[in-house]
């Protein structure tokens, strides 16, 4: 009994070097592989979308995808039962953002299994398409693999409040300017609900202004000329706001970074030589984002 324990010890150990640690050579052909098949994955959910346009001349075209899609949805099901298996906090790791997108990329296909009878339904169609357009979330799992993309992550955790508050105000404004165009120009020329409306005031705020829904009389011009300038004032404040925090993440990646010889400190997070002396830098092991 205890040498089986052993061995299924043993074994989980190494699929947790190959799934989660990619600094071994091993590990890292292991992520090639992963981010390899991800893209593939959606190259080729993408091609199935437009493979009868694309494919008029070959039978049973889109059968072939779904072959295709089925050795996919095997290859992430392995993958997803053996990171819960060698994860140390096995019950950590599905509720995990990166465990979400997992299981998110995998599920459509055995729902459609379990009820095929969604497929056939006319009046589900919409719930089928948004089961499989679900499977384009396979390309955030190439997040898992970019060691930058923990510095984004950090600096959103930490703007967060600053961000709610800039974009609770931005609500107030949409809401007001919405509400007063509906007032002014009387239910007419699209703004025929509240809702219309603030949808207005979202695409003038932003400057997108797709032309679809317009004011004609002159004070909502000048309502609308006000939001498009207040547009312009605001729409780079949380740009500025981000960019602060990401500023200071990258700094302290850098103070971190110091030469063992020379201790000189603030290189790159990339760096392997000292540039005070020349010496090798010891490889950076941060994990900048929970696998």
């Amino acid at each position: 009994m205890s040498q089986d324990y052993r061995y299924f010890a043993s074994a989980r150990r190494r699929c947790y070097a190959l799934l989660f640690e990619h600094r071994t050579r091993s590990g890292r052909r292991m992520e090639t592989f992963w981010i390899v098949i991800s893209l593939l994955s959606v190259l080729f959910l993408f091609i199935e979308s437009s493979a009868t346009d694309l494919f008029p001349n070959i039978p049973n075209i889109l059968y072939r995808f779904g072959t295709i899609e089925v050795a996919f949805t095997t290859l992430f099901t392995v993958e997803y039962v053996l990171r819960v298996i060698s994860s140390p906090r096995k019950i950590h790791y599905p509720f995990s953002f990166f465990g979400f997108i997992d299981l998110c990329t995998i599920l459509p296909m055995y729902i459609l299994w379990l009820i095929p009878s969604l497929s056939v339904s006319p009046d589900l169609v919409v719930l089928v398409r948004l089961l499989r357009v679900l499977r384009v979330l396979r390309v955030l799992k190439l997040l898992r693999y970019m060691s930058d993309a923990g510095i984004l992550w950090r600096s959103l955790m930490r703007a967060r409040r600053k961000l709610g508050i800039f974009f609770g105000f931005v609500a107030i404004i949409l809401c007001l300017f919405g509400g007063l165009m509906f007032a002014v120009e009387g239910g007419k020329d699209g703004f025929t609900s509240l809702g219309a409306a603030v949808y207005w005031a979202v695409v003038t705020l932003t400057t997108v202004g797709y032309g679809d829904i317009t004011p004609h009389t002159a004070l909502g011009r000048m309502l609308a000329s006000v939001l498009i300038l207040l547009g312009y004032s605001i729409i780079a404040v949380p740009t500025g706001i981000l960019t602060a925090y990401m500023s200071q993440e990258l700094e302290k990646g850098r103070a971190a970074r110091s030469c063992l010889i020379c201790l000189h400190s603030g290189h790159e997070i990339d760096a392997k030589f000292c540039a005070h002396c020349g010496a090798i830098l010891e490889a950076n092991t941060s994990q900048p984002v929970e696998k």
